[in-house]
């Protein structure tokens, strides 16, 4: 679902970031704020680029199927109607 290069590329920012100072204290460092985005990213509600463009071609052929439907209750109402009149 998350993109590991985009992971990873937060992650190496996230490092680059952090103060020399610190970075001495292990190797691992890099690995666990890796961990750490991940898992804070994996509680956030997200979709991918490409469930998004999905449920958007889903939508718009929705939508297009309400109009339709919605011309197709028009004319049969002005027909019930014309029927009523006569």
């Amino acid at each position: 679902m998350l993109n590991p290069e985009m992971i990873a590329k937060m992650a190496e920012k996230l490092q680059k970031s952090i103060p020399k100072s610190v970075m001495t204290f292990g190797e691992d460092v890099e690995k666990k704020i890796r961990q750490g985005l991940q898992f804070q990213l994996s509680r956030l509600d997200l979709i991918s680029r490409e469930e998004f463009d999905v449920q958007t071609q889903v939508l718009l052929r929705t939508r297009e199927n309400m109009t339709l439907l919605e011309q197709r209750v028009q004319k049969l109402e002005a027909k019930l109607s014309e029927k009523k009149d006569i």
